[in-house]
């Protein structure tokens, strides 16, 4: 019959110390009696990290031993001061300053893998920072170099990129406007195409290039920024804009040339230049005047140079004693011989109103606005028609200041009425003096002021130094 084994007195006495310490360890963990408040050692405060290594019973380094050698091995590191270390039973208390909270951390891990190391206590706080101090800046800047320099290749390749992008966009933007511009004959509008082309593919290069670099949200950032940029200068310039985009127009429909007499909001003269700004007008009293485009292309636009003929009217009134078809024919006559009237239309004579003392006449004729001055052969015509009527015996009351009887005022007298006068023949007057003479010297040459004007504005000073979107010349003298 086999004997259970025996226990050695080693094994044996073991057991006891363990049954011991359980009994003393559930004695302890019993919960106080009511009433009695708890009672918390000031070291329990502190905080204690424990180790995954099993508790050594037997023979292991010493106390002094594990102090001298935790002190030695974070002294080697040079990250902490006023440092001491304490060992009591295995526990161990770290007591200094640290550079950082990871150099914190170090310690109680070097300490919890140390041989022999049953707790640690971590008492080491960390260096005060100065308020001002430039240590973040400097870490930043440090970061951002080393972002540079790991980002310097491709830095490269985007700025190969861009770079190529300049040079194809002159190319690209030059080839689609010599051939998108041929529906067109507007300067303006070809360099307005140009720019827009040139823009479109550089944007596309800078996204281009900051996609490669990595720089993707900045990249989006700048095709986004292009259209707000865009949005938000067309607001705060928006008169400009659309001075600029009515220069455009001009220019595309061209209601006018270099040289054309035109009436724009009130004012009439000859068109001198029109900029990406306004349109410049000399008037014929020599003044400059700017219309703001925007204006320009809005408003009416009265041109009298598109066709170069233009039609005068003068009035005439003579007596109602008088022949009317016979002072027709004389008006008539006059303006067939006049030079500077045209024969096609042909001048026409008409009855306009019968007044209280004279029967109106209305003449209509035709000049060539290029070669002569309206107001001139205006001038010139009335002098000869009254001159042609005046020397026919045509009388021209003025109703305004006498009253006419045409079968005269008889007088009757103690011996019998007396007889009608007989009207004095008409005596000759200053207009015998030009009776050849289509223009006088007061007059001038009866040529038109279109070109005086021009001449004064090239040795005036330009008061609008933008450059001209109309490079057409005026329109030649017709004839």
């Amino acid at each position: 019959m086999r004997h259970p084994p025996t226990l050695s007195a080693t094994t044996r006495a073991l057991l006891w110390s363990l049954a011991l310490a359980l009994l003393l360890g559930a004695a302890h963990a019993a919960p106080p009696a009511a009433g009695t408040p708890p009672t918390q050692d000031p070291a329990e405060s502190e905080e204690i990290v424990a180790t995954d290594a099993p508790v050594s019973i037997g023979q292991g380094p010493t106390d002094a031993q594990i102090a001298q050698r935790l002190a030695e091995v974070l002294d080697a590191t040079e990250r902490f001061t006023d440092l001491s270390v304490s060992v009591r039973n295995g526990v161990v208390s770290l007591h200094g300053v640290a550079t950082s909270e990871s150099m914190r951390t170090l310690a109680g891990d070097l300490t919890q893998r140390t041989e022999g190391v049953v707790a640690v206590v971590n008492n080491i706080t960390l260096k005060p920072e100065p308020v001002l101090t430039l240590a973040p800046a400097r870490r930043e800047v440090d970061a951002l170099i080393r972002d540079v320099v790991r980002a310097l290749p491709l830095l490269v390749v985007g700025l190969v990129i861009f770079i190529l992008t300049m040079l194809l966009a002159g190319v690209i933007s030059r080839t689609l406007t010599s051939v998108l511009g041929r529906a067109t004959d507007s300067d303006l509008l070809r360099n307005v195409l140009q720019k827009a082309i040139f823009l479109i593919v550089l944007v596309l290069g800078i996204y281009l290039a900051l996609r490669v670099t990595g720089l993707t949200r900045v990249a989006l950032a700048v095709v986004s920024g292009t259209g707000l940029l865009g949005l938000a200068l067309g607001f705060a310039f928006r008169d400009i804009a659309e001075n600029f985009l009515a220069s455009l127009l001009l220019s595309i429909q061209r209601p006018f040339r270099l040289g054309d007499v035109v009436e724009v909001d009130g004012h009439k003269g000859v068109v001198r230049k029109v900029t990406s700004r306004g349109t410049l007008l000399i008037d014929f009293d020599g003044n400059h005047i700017q219309i703001a485009n925007a204006t320009v292309y809005k408003n009416t636009i009265k041109n009298f140079t598109a066709n170069p003929r233009v039609r005068i009217t003068f009035d005439v009134g003579i007596g109602y004693d008088d022949k009317i078809a016979s002072a027709q024919d004389i008006i008539h006559c006059v303006l067939e011989d006049h030079p500077a009237v045209l024969n096609d239309p042909e001048p026409l004579v008409l009855i306009e109103n019968l007044g209280a003392s004279t029967v109106l006449l209305r003449t209509y004729f035709w000049i060539d606005s290029t070669r002569h001055s309206s107001v001139k052969i205006k001038s010139s015509a009335i002098r000869l028609t009254l001159r042609a009527l005046t020397s026919a015996g045509v009388s021209m009351p003025d109703e305004a200041r006498e009253v006419i009887f045409p079968q005269g005022v008889p007088v009757i007298t103690a011996s019998g009425p007396s007889p009608r006068p007989t009207p004095a023949p008409t005596p000759p007057g200053p207009a015998d003096a030009d009776a050849d003479d289509v223009a006088v010297e007061a007059e001038g040459d009866l040529s038109s002021e279109t070109d005086d004007l021009n001449r004064q504005a090239e040795t005036s000073r330009d008061p609008d130094q933008g450059e001209n979107v109309l490079t057409d010349k005026p329109d030649a003298p017709v004839g």
